[in-house]
């Protein structure tokens, strides 16, 4: 058996990376593990934000079948999760972080804790350290390091003398303090005690708000450096273009003209120092495997559940349809592969579905046959993969769901049910289709405008390539409706499974 090492940073972008070609960002660690093993370089994520994100990484499911739609929906029991999958193949898949899987209420009483959080434990899954939104465990690690944890434990954020800044302050403890520094040290005492192979999920909080890290990540980049935002020239503009993006924009508490484009770009260039602190911690970790002499007999998967819009279209965090809160990192090296095919980038478009049946078919298991998401071995090998599915998919896509279930503020602002406050997005070479369940559809031509400036649904030349795109997302949902009984057929000898290779 060999030993699995499952990565997440929570909120990377695909392209704050140097091995993906940033002017900016340096990341030499995980560069060099690209280099070592595979890069998907059209990776998107599922939906956001947290808890859909994960659920689709963690069962193999569209959102569309799994129903988390919002942080504090339950994962519904009956999904298979990647935890439990890896358990019937004789791992105990251990955490460090958290996996924000909300309990189904259906299994437990009603006084259960658990019932009054989101941040629950995927099931099948153990826990040597959990780090939810409260890090209780991190602050008694700095306590016993000499820090004073303020009463208000978040002031600990606070640079030394109180006073906040967006770039360029350090807050009151060190780099080799940090939330990600103390998983990586727990994770090394963990590693000591094992006796056999074993799974191992490091789950960092960061590069996700707040933003804030120590030196010398802290001004390791000028907020004056880097590429222009990608945006219309005022926030009006870029609220005219859809109903749903004037709700945002008026959610976000200032009107469409306002804002710095100096404060952006300090909070931007300190989003840059966090993934570079990432990046120096998942160097730590290459260091301590390799001490172990584990490294060369560990397969390593590291991604993210969703991106960050960082500024372009004037947006934060992660939303909408945008390809910046979506497109996300993806890396596996496995070190059994040839090592001619080492340091391949594989232009495919993969999708966070895709993370549980790779995992599970590198470790020698059988994919389950309802899941959604296509195992990505084949590319590690240098081959296009072949599992009876047919050619390899032509688009990524992804969903979002904006309902507001205590405020209603959605569906008030917007005139929606419940369950209109959705879209789908089918992402191809050249166009991007995005269609709301209660609102006007967008299309983008990428070719000529990649940075998704421009909506062309309404224009009459465009109506050709806007129906062949609703068709498509259409088939593509039509084809990933629940699967789990639909190959299955009852007859005189028993079950048929019509879908077993």
């Amino acid at each position: 058996m060999t030993n699995v090492l499952f990565v997440t940073a929570d909120q990377w972008r695909a392209d704050c990376l140097g091995v993906a070609g940033h002017p900016v960002v340096r990341t030499p660690h995980v560069d060099a593990i690209a280099g070592d093993g595979a890069r998907f370089a059209r990776h998107y994520a599922g939906t956001a934000p947290c808890s859909p994100a994960r659920a689709c990484l963690y069962t193999g499911l569209y959102q569309m079948t799994n129903r988390v739609v919002r942080n504090g929906t339950p994962l519904d029991a009956r999904h298979l999760t990647l935890a439990q999958a890896a358990r019937s193949l004789g791992y105990d898949p251990t955490l460090f972080g958290y996996t924000d899987t909300g309990t189904d209420p259906r299994t437990t009483s009603p006084a259960d804790p658990w019932l009054t959080t989101y941040e629950g434990i995927l099931p099948g899954m153990s826990v040597r350290v959990r780090l939810p939104e409260y890090p209780g465990p991190w602050l008694t690690w700095l306590a016993k390091r000499g820090h004073d944890i303020p009463a208000a434990w978040e002031d600990i954020l606070l640079p030394a003398d109180g006073k906040p800044a967006l770039h360029g302050k350090s807050p009151r403890f060190s780099a080799e303090e940090t939330e990600t520094a103390f998983l990586v040290e727990e994770f090394e005492r963990w590693l000591a005690e094992q006796s056999g192979p074993w799974f191992a999920h490091l789950s960092f909080l960061s590069p996700h708000p707040p933003f804030v890290v120590p030196e010398p990540y802290a001004s390791l980049y000028r907020p004056q450096d880097g590429e222009d935002f990608r945006r219309p020239a005022n926030r009006r503009e870029e609220a005219e273009k859809h109903p749903y993006l004037d709700f945002v924009f008026g959610q976000m508490g200032y009107g469409p003209d306002e804002g710095s484009e100096a404060a952006a770009r300090a909070v931007r260039a300190t989003y840059w120092g966090m993934v570079s602190e990432v990046d120096a911690q998942i160097g730590r970790v290459r260091v301590i495997l390799e001490a172990a002499g584990q490294w060369d007999d560990t397969i390593l998967v590291l991604t993210s559940d969703h991106a960050e819009q960082l500024g372009d279209h004037y947006l934060w965090g992660k939303l909408g349809f945008y390809d910046e809160s979506y497109r996300i990192p993806l890396i596996i090296r496995d070190p059994r592969i040839d090592p001619a095919t080492r340091g391949r980038v594989i232009d495919a478009p993969t999708e966070a579905v895709d993370i549980m049946p790779t995992l599970i078919d590198l470790l020698g298991g059988p994919v389950p046959t309802h899941v959604d998401g296509r195992s990505l071995a084949g590319f590690l090998n240098g081959r296009d993969p072949v599992d009876g599915r047919g050619a390899w998919r032509s688009e990524a896509h992804f969903e979002y769901d904006f309902r507001d279930l205590r405020g209603r503020k959605a569906q008030s602002a917007l005139g929606l049910d419940l369950d209109a406050c959705s879209l789908a997005a089918i992402r191809g070479e050249r166009y991007k289709y995005v269609h709301f369940a209660g609102l006007p559809a967008l299309l983008f031509d990428l070719a000529e405008d990649p940075h998704e400036m421009n909506d062309v649904s309404r224009d009459p030349a465009y109506a050709p390539a806007r129906l062949e795109m609703a068709e498509r997302l259409l088939s593509w949902r039509a084809q990933h409706l629940d699967r789990r009984l639909t190959g299955l057929d009852l007859g005189a000898n028993g079950v048929f499974d019509g879908r077993a290779r």
